[in-house]
């Protein structure tokens, strides 16, 4: 079973900050594409923003400029250093690592208030 384990959600002010962090076993973080989803209620989970192992990231229109992911390969660990945050942002933001299989952290909820 492989585990992500993630940390770093909360509560926070609209127009405020916040890390996730997301650990991964080395053999998956090494190869894998690491990214970040979100669901809020009702809707969707919705990818956020993912990293590739050679460094390339994509984000979503709706978090660009305001997001940056980032792995510490050193650490396992990716990143998503959150800016600029909007009541719209609020969701469980759950870790993936994908590539020949698909992995899932247990999620972490962000609440931003308005």
């Amino acid at each position: 079973q492989v585990q992500l384990v993630e940390s770093g959600g909360g509560l926070v002010q609209f127009g405020g900050s916040l890390r996730l962090s997301c650990a991964a076993p080395k053999n998956i973080f090494r190869i894998y594409v690491m990214g970040w989803y979100r669901q809020a209620p009702g809707k969707q989970r919705e990818l956020v923003a993912s990293i590739t192992s050679g460094g390339t990231t994509n984000y979503a229109d709706s978090v660009k400029g305001r997001f940056t992911i980032s792995r510490d390969n050193a650490k396992n660990t990716v990143y998503l250093q959150m800016n600029s945050l909007k009541p719209e942002d609020t969701a469980v933001y759950y870790c993936n690592a994908r590539l020949t299989m698909t992995f899932w952290g247990q999620g972490t909820q962000v609440f931003v208030s308005s």
